[in-house]
């Protein structure tokens, strides 16, 4: 069952347009990540999703409806990010009182559970916390409402690494307990990717590609030797990313379905890591940075 279809999807702010006939399904107890540079369209289509905004042109069908203004949406979806605006008259606990009468599957053990780990005073204002309390205080509220549809843009902003650690194996473990489809969009791949089942890389508003984290993993791999070795291997191949590392050494990263069996002498092949191939994708140069200097 697709949770999320999304179907030739664009949005546009006056001549700009944030999304750009956008496609993609998401199916139902998935975990997926939503990856792209800052400006890709990621919050604009997170927002398309939760029924914030309405979409310029295309459809969406979130539960099989549209999502704006829709009451049936909203109470089974949450949308956490970092401009979340919540009762400024209310402390941290009749918040929570608040949400669990909101939310038809709120854990209030849970939230209880996680307040207490993370040092909440529940007196407090969500106001006056810290940007990596707010941030962890938003995360809490979107565990606990086990809703059927979970959204998170950007969560670990403003978290410390231990936190971070924290939040994760927290999703992770609940998740299991009560499976739901998780959306997360996030800058810190690297630290998630064991997390998620598939990977939807957005450009310049535009869909790169919708994976399985598995195949994203052995989707590119790298080649290593002396320049003039690898720039004749790969004058004839899809070249992604490429870059001096020395002197006379060149690192070449390529689709791993053109590396062959044998290399040629001196030339080595490694991994690339998901978050890499995702950078250097929607890089606008194969070299990046480097040929600021070139």
């Amino acid at each position: 069952m697709n949770i999320v279809q999304c179907t030739n999807v664009t949005k546009a702010f006056g001549q700009s347009k944030a999304l750009n006939n956008l496609s993609f399904e998401i199916e139902e107890n998935k975990i997926t990540g939503l990856i792209g540079r800052n400006g890709a369209g990621k919050t604009t289509l997170l927002k398309i999703i939760s029924g914030f905004i309405k979409q310029t042109s295309g459809e969406i069908q979130v539960f099989s409806e549209q999502p704006f203004n829709s009451l049936f949406v909203s109470a089974n979806s949450i949308f956490i990010d970092d401009h979340m605006s919540l009762p400024p008259t209310l402390n941290l606990e009749e918040i929570l009182t608040v949400a669990a009468n909101f939310y038809e599957h709120w854990d209030q053990e849970l939230a209880n559970r996680l307040v207490d780990y993370f040092v909440f005073d529940r007196k407090q204002h969500h106001d006056n916390l810290s940007k990596g309390k707010k941030h962890t205080f938003n995360m809490i509220l979107g565990l606990s409402s086990r809703c059927a549809l979970t959204i998170f843009d950007e969560p670990a902003t403003g978290m410390d690494a231990a936190v971070r650690k924290d939040f994760y194996r927290a999703l992770l473990k609940d998740y299991l307990i009560y499976p739901r489809t998780i959306i997360i969009s996030t800058h810190y791949l690297d630290e998630i990717e064991d997390l998620l089942e598939d990977v939807l890389l957005i450009h310049a508003g535009e869909k790169y590609f919708h994976i399985p984290m598995i195949d994203l993993k052995e989707w590119a791999i790298g080649v290593r030797g002396k320049t003039a070795d690898v720039m004749e291997w790969i004058k004839d191949k899809e070249v992604i990313h490429q870059q001096s590392i020395s002197i006379d050494s060149q690192y070449a990263v390529l689709r791993n379905k053109d590396i062959p069996s044998n290399l040629p002498a001196g030339m080595t092949v490694s991994a690339v890591r998901p978050s890499d191939v995702c950078v250097y994708l929607t890089n606008n140069t194969k070299g990046g940075i480097d040929d600021v200097f070139n």
